[in-house]
């Protein structure tokens, strides 16, 4: 597919002999009027390049640049007049690729958008490549389903614009929405997470946009709120649809205005933090329910990501069994551990309601619970994916805080067992029942 270029000017003869030249050279070529009328069309998508005049009515060229840069779009020339050598390079400080003056030669404008586009296509490539490296670096899977999710997140994570992650309990919709703040511009700005579900609905408000000393009771000092700590970054508001309908209605002037009133304050604060917001829920089903705001919706779910279920994607329960199992192993003091293939059998028949979280925490005890390296399903029916034994669970994360004990008092069983608040005793019971090494004895 040919590169695909926009071309902004007021001026439709400088628009026609620009898109005759470029199109002579094999390129895709589109026209604007405008800066309006150019990010309304970049916003669309499939644009790889803008080459832009810096004097046109409504919205300028650095106006444009700065809007392009703000939501991640694609890379700006800048056309200039003689004398505006200066504008130019204070707009490639501000993110501009290059620039060239009027008149021109037609020699240096494929010169020069040759070069960028060739400087686009290698920078295109490379956050591809760090999308998908970021995905896989935080999530194990060799379904094609998820390879499509990897290539959604990789085009979603160079576009500044809001995400909506949808999916089941247990997806790993957290990790997805960190794969996009590594792969995204704003991946050494701050990330700010906020569960929506977590508070009531005045002290969610309080802590996403701030207050003010004294705003209300208990609230003694000012706080800035996780708006502002996001700002320049990005913000994950999890369990969205938990959100209580004021906090909403506050949360879309953010989204509309870029700012945030503190409670308590009388003026508004600007922001920049790019949303990511994700739920369990249908937000659809939500909207028509009455229990979330149509304009809201809207405004989240410019990009939707959703997350297959584990049972959609079998192929994925092999190896993400053996990956917790071999961290759970590491914990464990069992580095050779391995699953037998009648255990794996079992967990491929599992439908997996509780999805990749259950699994984990299933293997997780598995680990801490065996006698050995080999992880087999004999002794009994294993539990089923939602009800996973308490007694197991409690039991592995007693190992694991043994097995660290240990480890940082070298082994010393009566260091270990004062650390612990346990007796010496009731330690060398456990290491025995855990099958640890059971270190000095003194």
């Amino acid at each position: 597919m040919s590169p695909r270029v926009l071309v902004v000017d007021d001026e439709p003869a400088l628009r026609f002999t620009l898109r005759a030249l470029l199109e002579e050279e094999g390129w895709a070529v589109e026209e604007a009027a405008d800066g309006e009328a150019a990010l309304v069309r970049t916003r669309a998508g499939g644009v790889d390049l803008v080459l832009s005049d810096l004097r046109m009515p409504k919205m300028d060229g650095l106006a444009l640049l700065d809007a392009l840069v703000a939501e991640g779009g694609p890379r700006l020339i800048l056309i200039t007049a003689h004398g505006d050598e200066r504008t130019a390079v204070r707009a490639m400080q501000r993110g501009a690729l290059d620039y060239f003056a009027k008149p021109f030669e037609n020699d240096e404008v494929t010169r020069v958008v040759r070069r960028a586009l060739e400087s686009t296509r290698l920078r295109v490539e490379n956050q591809r490549l760090r999308a998908q490296l970021a995905l896989s670096r935080l999530m194990v899977f060799e379904s094609e389903a998820m390879s499509q999710l990897a290539e959604r997140v990789e085009r979603a994570a160079r576009r500044d614009l809001n995400v909506l992650i949808s999916g089941e309990s247990g997806t790993g919709k957290e990790l997805v929405a960190l794969a996009l703040v590594k792969a995204s511009p704003r991946a050494q700005r701050p990330y700010v997470r906020f569960n929506c579900a977590a508070l009531s609905p005045h002290l969610a408000e309080a802590e996403l946009f701030g207050h003010t000393a004294g705003a209300f009771t208990g609230a003694q000092g000012a706080r800035r709120g996780l708006f502002r700590e996001a700002d320049g970054g990005t913000i994950l508001l999890d369990e969205i649809a938990e959100l209580d309908p004021r906090s909403q209605g506050a949360l879309l002037r953010v989204l509309q205005e870029g700012e945030v009133r503190p409670v308590g304050a009388d003026r508004a604060v600007k922001v920049n933090a790019r949303v990511l917001a994700a739920t369990h829920r249908d937000l659809k089903a939500e909207v028509a329910a009455g229990r979330f705001r149509e304009d809201l919706f809207y405004r989240l779910h410019v990009i939707t990501l959703h997350v297959p279920p584990l049972r959609t994607r079998p192929e994925d329960i092999q190896p993400l069994a053996e990956h917790f199992a071999r961290r759970a192993g590491a914990s464990f003091g069992l580095p050779d551990v391995r699953l037998s293939p009648r255990f794996l059998a079992r967990l491929m028949a599992d439908p997996w309601p509780g999805n990749v979280r259950a699994l984990q925490h299933l293997i997780e005890a598995r680990v801490a619970m065996a006698e050995g390296p080999l992880i087999d399903d004999e002794g009994g029916v294993r539990p089923s994916a939602t009800e996973l034994d308490l007694r197991a669970r409690v039991a592995a994360f007693e190992k694991r805080l043994i097995v660290e004990a240990l480890a940082q008092h070298g082994g010393n069983q009566s260091a270990t067992a004062r650390a612990l608040g346990l007796s010496r005793v009731t330690l060398i019971d456990k290491i025995s029942r855990y099958g640890l090494r059971g270190g000095a004895s003194a």
